[in-house]
């Protein structure tokens, strides 16, 4: 694909993420693989507001083209691709529930067999840094090698897939399965060891049977 191509389709995945409640502002951010680097929405301009020719371009060294401000979340981005050469596109949100659920430190176990979206029986929460460092990319690279989604600790979430639309898919899930969580939390009192979870052997079958389940790249 051409390099406005992508950044077309990147700008259509942040209005769609904001469409479906996702996001909120500019918070946000997204990015696709494209030659030697990737293709990052920049900082601080709103989504309806964005034009292909301001999508920044960032190589695997992590310069930034002449000119252009990247958003400040570039690092992890460049992190994922380095941890996950078999996928090309990462979504980054503060979906509310999501993020709720970061604000608790919880990952969330295996309450329904969709938590196999992530490629592992869980959705791991990683530990809080600040936003924009390199200590936040380093903690991002250690856990997106072994999830495809992740809750960051009173920030948000990551979902990385092998295309933009089975990213935003994937962020739509866990958006989905954090909302399941918090509603199970209200209804036992936050009494985490009694929340019921599927067996470890019940979601190895699973993980197998989605290997050719959902979208297709």
């Amino acid at each position: 694909m051409s390099r406005k191509h992508i950044a077309q389709a990147i700008i259509d995945t942040c209005l769609k993420m904001n469409a479906l409640g996702l996001n909120q502002g500019t918070s946000g951010n997204i990015s696709a693989r494209y030659q030697d680097g990737f293709l990052i929405t920049p900082s601080g301009v709103p989504y309806e507001k964005l034009t292909p020719e301001q999508i920044v371009y960032i190589n695997y060294s992590g310069e930034a083209e002449p000119d252009k401000i990247p958003s400040s979340e570039w690092h992890f981005h460049l992190s994922c691709y380095e941890a996950r050469p078999e996928l090309n596109a990462v979504v980054h949100n503060h979906a509310v529930n999501a993020t709720a659920v970061s604000i608790l430190n919880h990952g969330i176990p295996a309450i329904h067999y969709m938590v196999a979206v992530t490629g592992t029986d869980h959705v791991p929460c990683i530990p809080y840094s600040t936003f924009g460092t390199q200590e936040l990319a380093e903690s991002v690279k250690t856990g997106i090698k072994h999830s495809k989604a992740l809750l960051m600790q009173h920030h948000g979430m990551i979902a990385m897939e092998a295309c933009l639309e089975k990213a935003l898919w994937l962020a739509n899930e866990i958006e989905i399965l954090a909302q399941l969580y918090l509603k199970i939390l209200a209804v036992i009192g936050n009494s985490v060891e009694h929340i019921p979870v599927l067996s470890s052997e019940e979601m190895l079958r699973v993980l197998v049977k989605f290997k050719s389940y959902g979208l297709k790249a």
